[in-house]
């Protein structure tokens, strides 16, 4: 009974810490919810062989498609930088990037801020593969 006991007091003191590193947080759920976003377009325009396009709203944090999904960043995540075919869209109210049948897209750097964590997501513009990599300061 009593080494029952101990296992359940280990476990029930190291759940809280497993069940964070299970959760995403802000900055980790902005990213995966981004590239996922960017993924599923490219594979849409692909699929049904017909150009789309992601939408880049600063202000709001928000990032719509035109296959109907959208992201909204969380509290405290902010696009911080938005570089469209080397042009940048930072200041710009909406931005879009675009997606082609043939498996290109415009290129695309998103840069994403939250405290002291820096991330850029680029997209490469001959296969529109997302890529994610934190920004060192």
């Amino acid at each position: 009974m009593i080494v029952v006991a101990i296992i359940g007091l280990m476990a029930a003191m190291g759940l809280p810490s497993m069940l964070r590193m299970v959760q995403k947080d802000g900055m980790r759920k902005a990213v995966s919810d981004v590239t996922e976003l960017l993924g599923d377009v490219r594979a849409n325009a692909i699929l049904k062989g017909q150009t789309a396009e992601v939408s880049f709203h600063p202000a709001d944090n928000r990032i719509d498609s035109s296959i109907g999904k959208s992201v909204t960043l969380p509290v405290g995540v902010a696009m911080e930088a938005i570089g469209i075919n080397l042009m940048d869209f930072s200041e710009v109210e909406e931005s879009h990037v675009r997606f082609f049948s043939n498996g290109t897209c415009d290129e695309l750097t998103l840069v994403l801020h939250s405290g002291d964590d820096w991330r850029k997501i680029t997209l490469e513009f001959s296969t529109s593969l997302a890529n994610a990599e934190p920004l060192k300061r």
